[in-house]
């Protein structure tokens, strides 16, 4: 669980952050939309550690109109924060991506998902250790499994990481979403130590990384 590594974040964060400019980020004004109008356009699975690091990722990127957190690759009896965080499941702490293919297509935002942590440690994110924290694709047909295996492939031949990938390509089955305290948690809890010593300088590094994939005012 994620707040079992808070004391230690906290006394990291302050140790070393004084001049890193991470307690505070320039968030961008979220659209509001409803259901109906997001079920017009596309979706996206993934999975690369603690959602709420994930979501303020591809939140920040154009083209993309909403990201859920939840959980994916576990039953529905057991999609629940307590169960999850605490190993006992087969779920993965995913996100759900909307995103208008017109502005971003499905291949970019594999490249985010790559760019933005570290696929070749398994079942592990930073502090976040278990299964739960696994890096995962849950494709939902044929053509989203061939970018990602064709991606995957290019990143082997160009040597982009030291390590094995072990990023887990599954079958999409189904996605629950998480509690409403969980939703846009960075962007409502900028104070929170592990927002502060975690999150955000994840953040800042795909920011820093990929700005041409950024939505205005996100930098």
């Amino acid at each position: 669980m994620k707040s079992i590594y808070l004391p230690l974040i906290a006394i990291v964060f302050f140790t070393l952050s004084c001049n890193s400019n991470t307690s505070t980020t320039n968030t961008i004004q979220k659209e509001q939309f409803t259901q109906d109008q997001l079920n017009k356009y596309e979706t996206a699975y993934f999975a690369s550690g603690c959602f709420w690091c994930v979501e303020a990722i591809f939140e920040s990127v154009k083209g993309v109109k909403e990201v859920v957190s939840g959980y994916a690759g576990g039953k529905a009896e057991t999609a629940n924060y307590q169960l999850v965080s605490a190993g006992r499941t087969d779920h993965a702490e995913a996100v759900k991506v909307y995103y208008d293919s017109k502005v971003v297509s499905y291949e970019t935002l594999v490249k985010v998902f790559f760019g933005s942590h570290d696929p070749t440690t398994l079942n592990r994110q930073g502090p976040d250790a278990g299964r739960q924290y696994r890096s995962a694709i849950f494709y939902k047909n044929d053509g989203e499994k061939k970018i990602v295996d064709t991606y995957i492939a290019q990143l082997k031949k160009e040597n982009v990481f030291r390590g094995t990938i072990t990023t887990e390509i599954a079958k999409y089955t189904a996605f629950y979403d998480a509690e409403d305290y969980h939703q846009d948690y960075e962007a409502r809890n900028p104070n929170n130590p592990y927002i502060k010593g975690v999150s955000i300088p994840r953040l800042k590094r795909f920011q820093k990384k990929f700005p041409e994939l950024l939505k205005k005012g996100s930098h």
